[in-house]
């Protein structure tokens, strides 16, 4: 019951308003303000300052800089087989697996579709029909930047607006094409594995989602579609951009391709340089 309540309450709550008020927040530079959010922060949710690049938090000017803190060179190592693929993010395995046709499973019999994720794109959809996905949900506590899985050369960017539910196992378990529903920005990549897609799912007060391509945040009201002559190369472990609060990354691969680590599972949790599966 107390579930069902929390979502209803999300369902109702003025979720950008939220979101707005909660970057507002996170961009305060008034040291005491700052200083005290972010000593409530580490503590909340056991923070590992000690491999933070700076592990001194009064040093950051805010508490976003706070969160999406660099960490020191070496701590996370990075697995050296030639066709390896990397967590391209810290956190948690929500699902990993290979798409059923164009359905995911999302949690618990729930399922979510290609066609929805990719922002109705059908011919995009199709490229990863029964392939293989992977979903790694970011805690609060952990490292917010994402880093690529492998070589890649950057062709297209889809941004698509949308809700801004809480991404957690309730909410997996109870709010139906939750990835489908939540903002989102799918960058696609082309790689000795064939295309993948590297998504950022956003989520309740997440302040914003950036690339290390853009000059700002991306945001908007509509589905914006970027197609890159010159393709933009990046190495395995690049770092890609960053959550300022929040939230999820899929990773999707066409068929055939990956094969994921067997031992691999829900629940499990990952690092950046983890060995996910291998071309």
């Amino acid at each position: 019951m107390k579930t069902r309540i929390g979502i209803f309450l999300q369902c109702i709550a003025p979720q950008h308003t939220i979101t707005y008020l909660a970057s507002w927040l996170a961009n305060v530079r008034k040291p005491w303000f700052k200083n005290l959010f972010i000593a409530w922060f580490i503590k909340k949710y056991r923070v590992n300052m000690q491999e933070a690049a700076i592990e001194d938090y009064t040093a950051y000017p805010t508490f976003n800089d706070f969160f999406i803190r660099k960490l020191k060179d070496g701590s996370r190592p990075i697995a050296q087989e030639a066709n390896g693929i990397i967590s391209p993010a810290d956190g948690a395995i929500a699902q990993i697996g290979t798409i059923n046709h164009d359905q995911m499973l999302q949690a618990k019999g729930h399922y979510f579709d290609l066609q929805s994720l990719l922002g109705g794109d059908n011919e995009l959809a199709k490229t990863f029909y029964d392939g293989s996905f992977a979903t790694i949900y970011l805690a609060p506590h952990n490292y917010h930047r994402v880093h690529m899985p492998l070589d890649g050369k950057l062709v297209q960017t889809i941004y698509v607006p949308g809700n801004l539910f809480s991404v957690n196992q309730q909410t997996a378990e109870h709010i139906p094409h939750l990835y489908s529903r939540n903002e989102r920005l799918i960058c696609i990549f082309e790689s000795d594995a064939g295309r993948f897609a590297l998504i950022f799912v956003g989520a309740m007060i997440v302040g914003s989602m950036q690339m290390v391509w853009m000059n700002a945040p991306v945001h908007g009201y509509d589905i914006a579609r970027e197609t890159f002559s010159s393709p933009l190369a990046l190495t395995k472990n690049a770092e890609v951009g960053f959550f300022k609060l929040g939230s999820t990354v899929i990773l999707l691969f066409e068929k055939n391709r990956v094969q994921w680590q067997p031992d691999l599972r829900e629940d499990l949790t990952t690092q950046v340089g983890q060995l996910l599966g291998q071309m």
